[in-house]
């Protein structure tokens, strides 16, 4: 599958104008969006929950799980997206959940994320 990147911008969910922004490898092989703790902490996020995780390499950690605001390059909408507290140095990763919450998928081949229709619900209740 053909790796690329895009310009993401991070903001506190609850105060906006705290924010940063990072290239982001676009990783579907991920739940969730990797953000290197010391960038989370700079702009106030602070952790809901923890989450254990199995890693690349096939290490299982337990991290601190939040949530944040992300604008992602070329997409529309401010959107709250689920993001562990990755170690400092780590990747910026942009994980499944945060692409479905955007309504987006993988073009791999031409390297963009493409707009997809949600589904919602299993049938249509008629009365």
């Amino acid at each position: 599958m053909g790796m690329f990147k895009k310009r993401v911008k991070v903001s506190n969910s609850k105060k906006p104008e705290l924010c940063f922004e990072e290239e982001f490898w676009i990783d579907t092989g991920a739940l969730y969006s990797f953000v290197p703790e010391d960038y989370l902490e700079r702009i106030g996020a602070e952790p809901s929950a923890t989450r254990n995780l199995v890693l690349a390499d096939g290490r299982q950690e337990t991290r601190l799980f939040g949530f944040c605001d992300f604008q992602i390059e070329g997409l529309e909408g401010n959107i709250p997206c689920p993001v562990v507290f990755a170690p400092k140095g780590s990747l910026f990763l942009i994980g499944a959940t945060a692409l479905e919450n955007f309504g987006v998928e993988v073009d791999p081949i031409h390297k963009k994320l493409k707009p997809i229709l949600a589904v919602i619900g299993g049938f249509l209740g008629s009365s």
